[in-house]
């Protein structure tokens, strides 16, 4: 796993992304869609809304392994997180992180039977941030060519555990 400044460096990263990709198993398929992060911080898991009769959630009970990526494109930040997904009710989480906005996806309200919590456990990442403009990626690209090395585009490092 990563250390307690690394799981903050994750965060930094992921917290204004918000919108992530959820990769689950089906039939020996992948299948991804988007989910919206609802914590205001990391220690290793991530939390989801859920409907707990969704296909995401049969396709956890079948296999819990996930991907979970976020991209900011503007800013050239990706994360990439692998972990263990499970569907869970749970009043506590489901009160703590209601609001107006994961409201609007559940009209029956947060009582409702089928309102629950995606919990990804992260096993492994890895991350890239790269804080040149696009300008200066272009001149790092072109005179890295020239002199036949791989540009130097920001940082990237991989973590955890293989499995």
């Amino acid at each position: 796993m990563s250390s307690p400044e690394h799981k903050q460096k994750i965060w930094d990263l992921i917290k204004n992304i918000k919108t992530a990709m959820l990769t689950t198993h089906h039939g020996g398929e992948l299948r991804s869609r988007p989910m919206v992060l609802v914590q205001n911080e990391y220690d290793g898991t991530l939390w989801f809304y859920t409907d707990l009769v969704s296909e995401k959630v049969l396709e956890l009970e079948s296999d819990n392994h996930v991907c979970v990526s976020f991209s900011d494109p503007d800013q050239q930040v990706y994360v990439s997180l692998t972990g263990v997904g499970q569907a869970i009710r749970d009043k506590t989480l489901i009160d703590k992180y209601w609001g107006p906005f994961v409201a609007a996806w559940f009209p029956k309200g947060k009582d409702s039977p089928n309102v629950g919590m995606l919990e990804i456990k992260i096993v492994k990442g890895e991350h890239w941030d790269s804080n040149s403009s696009k300008m200066m990626k272009s001149i790092k690209t072109v005179h890295a060519k020239i002199k036949g090395e791989q540009p130097d585009l920001g940082e990237h490092q991989k973590f955890g555990t293989k499995k």
